[in-house]
C-alpha cells in the first residue's frame, strides 16, 4: 500500500467487498498482479484476532483493548501479507485499513486519537494507501444492506449491533478524514447502482494512479 501501488476501500454496508473484487479483476485484465485482502484479518494471525473483534457482546472490550487488538492484527497483516506483496511489485487492495481505527475506536468509542496516531506511526509507518475510496451512504441504508446480506450462520455482526448513533459518528468521521486528506481520499456515493459505483472507482484509480 505504498505510493502508486495500494488502495483501501471503506464504508459500512456499501458493497466494499464486491467493489474490491471488481477492481481486482479490472487490474488483472491489464496484466497487474493484485493482492486482495481485508482488515481486521488478511493473514493467519490477524484472522484469529478478527474472530475476537467482530463477534460477541458489543461491550466485550474496552476502547484501549480493542484498539490494541486491531493494531496487533494490523501488524501481522502488514508483516505477512501487505509488505511482501508490495515488495513483489503487486497492487494491494484492502477492505478497510487504519482510517477505520480512527473512526471506530477513536471517534465512535472515545479512544484517544493521539494514541491512535502514535500506534499508527509504530505499526504502519509509511505503508499507507496511495488511494482511499470511501463509499458513502446514509446509515440506515448501510445497516439495512448489511442486515440483508447477513446469513443465519454468520456471527460477525458485533459492530453492526452498536446502534445508529455509533454508525452516524463513523460516517461523519470518514467524511471528515476525506475532507482533511483530499490527495489520498475520494468519496463515492454508495447509493448508486453497483455498475456506476464501479465506474467511478475505476475513474478515481486511473486518474490518480499509473495503471
Amino acid at each position: 500500500m505504498r505510493r502508486q501501488q495500494g488502495g483501501e476501500i471503506s464504508g459500512e454496508g456499501a458493497g466494499k467487498s464486491t467493489q474490491a473484487r471488481r477492481l481486482r479483476t479490472r487490474l488483472e485484465e491489464l496484466g497487474h498482479k493484485v493482492t486482495l485482502t481485508r482488515e481486521p484479518g488478511g493473514s493467519p494471525g490477524a484472522e484469529a484476532i478478527r474472530a475476537l473483534l467482530v463477534t460477541g457482546d458489543t461491550n466485550r472490550w474496552t476502547p484501549l483493548g480493542e484498539a490494541l487488538l486491531h493494531f496487533a492484527a494490523r501488524q501481522e497483516h502488514l508483516a505477512h501479507t501487505i509488505r511482501p506483496a508490495l515488495s513483489r511489485g503487486e497492487w494491494v487492495i484492502c477492505d478497510r485499513f487504519v482510517d477505520s481505527t480512527v473512526a471506530y475506536q477513536g471517534a465512535a468509542q472515545g479512544f484517544d486519537q493521539s494514541a491512535i496516531t502514535r500506534l499508527a506511526e509504530l505499526v504502519v509507518g509509511d505503508t499507507m494507501p496511495s488511494l482511499t475510496l470511501i463509499l458513502d451512504l446514509p446509515v440506515e441504508v448501510g445497516l439495512a444492506r448489511a442486515s440483508a446480506r447477513a446469513t443465519a450462520q454468520s456471527t460477525e455482526d458485533r459492530y453492526e449491533r452498536m446502534g445508529t448513533s455509533f454508525h452516524e459518528t463513523l460516517r461523519r468521521t470518514f467524511l471528515e478524514i476525506a475532507r482533511s486528506e483530499p490527495d489520498r481520499c475520494v468519496v463515492i456515493d454508495g447509493t448508486q447502482n453497483e455498475a456506476e459505483v464501479a465506474r467511478q472507482i475505476w475513474h478515481s484509480v486511473t486518474s490518480r494512479l499509473p495503471v
